[in-house]
């Protein structure tokens, strides 16, 4: 049994169910925001003209860009893995035991990497906000700051969240595999 938050539990398919699910819908949500990000970015840059505005929509694009082609890829991809894996609990548990947990731990692994990229773009916004908030002609830098920041903050939130939820399930296939 594992202990999450109090909780005693072991792997079943509905956790399986659950994860890819609220996988899916978050992804949903991420890559609806990259695409409004997007929508903002060339509005602040085609239309508003103002080199705070432009500033911010470099950040805006990019980042937008990441989280929209992101939130599409997991989105497309977790009907199938999760009815590969929910098959695989009761066909194929070695799957589970070996692909599933090896691929699960890869993806815990890719959000530390993740969370030190968003901290650094982060205190990256804030030096350029700080630095250039009082020079008139550098307030191209305060926008880009502006939004560098709020969107990596965002991106660490949504991250920390998918995060969390990763660990849970990979606690779960490892007590699998230490069960079964």
């Amino acid at each position: 049994m594992v202990i999450f938050k109090g909780e005693m539990c072991m792997l079943s398919k509905a956790d399986i169910e659950k994860y890819f699910i609220a996988e899916k819908q978050e992804s949903l949500v991420f890559g609806v925001i990259g695409l409004v990000a997007i929508g903002l970015a060339l509005i602040f840059y085609f239309g508003l003209k103002n080199p705070v505005y432009r500033g911010a929509a470099i950040p805006l694009l990019i980042l937008g860009l990441v989280q929209a082609s992101a939130g599409y890829a997991v989105f497309t991809r977790s009907d199938d893995q999760r009815i590969s894996q929910v098959y695989a609990y009761d066909m194929n548990p070695d799957q589970l035991k070996t692909t599933e947990l090896s691929r699960m731990r890869n993806v815990t692994a890719r959000f530390r990497i993740y969370r030190w990229i968003e901290t650094g773009s982060f205190i990256a916004g804030l030096i350029l906000i700080f630095l250039f908030r009082n020079q008139a002609g550098r307030i191209f830098w305060v926008g880009f700051g502006i939004t560098l920041t709020l969107m990596a903050a965002e991106l660490f939130i949504a991250d920390y969240i998918a995060e969390q939820r990763a660990v849970h399930y990979v606690s779960l296939l490892e007590e699998f595999n230490r069960k079964s």
